[in-house]
């Protein structure tokens, strides 16, 4: 009886929780849904959230001005300024250019145009249209918004 009435709980709370409106396969792709803008060194480039507390999170934040730094041989960083939630984080697979991800220890975006692997990641979405943006060098202003 016990086991029955908190199925159903579970199940009623599952039906009255609002959408946001992200679209997570359960394969971790993204699907079409919240998009976000970065725009830096007269370019543009849009990727697409995932639906995730931390991305969630990312969001109440925008707009942003910040700066957009060179890191290493494969990334760019940006610096928030407070730490994301962690909440559901956990190892993801499937590592590839164009994520954009959170680095749990520093606090900061992870733009990658190259190969990577890290534990302290958690990813936030992926790129659109490619990520060539990246891949010019410098530190630059940067504006991130909804779209």
């Amino acid at each position: 009886m016990i086991t029955r009435r908190r199925n159903f709980l579970g199940m009623g709370a599952a039906m009255i929780v609002p959408s946001v409106g992200f679209g997570l396969q359960a394969n971790g792709q993204t699907m079409p849904g919240v998009r976000v803008r970065f725009a830096f060194a007269d370019s543009e480039m849009t990727a697409t959230l995932n639906d995730s507390p931390s991305a969630r999170d990312f969001l109440t934040m925008l707009p942003l001005n910040l700066t957009i730094e060179d890191y290493s041989h494969n990334e760019k960083i940006v610096r928030l300024p407070r730490k994301l939630s962690e909440e559901g984080s956990g190892p993801f697979d499937n590592e590839r250019p164009g994520d954009l991800c959170y680095f749990k220890p520093w606090g900061n975006l992870a733009l990658f145009y190259g190969d990577y692997k890290w534990d302290g990641l958690i990813r936030l979405g992926r790129f659109d249209d490619g990520f060539d943006p990246l891949l010019i060098r410098g530190n630059f202003p940067i504006r991130i918004e909804k779209v």
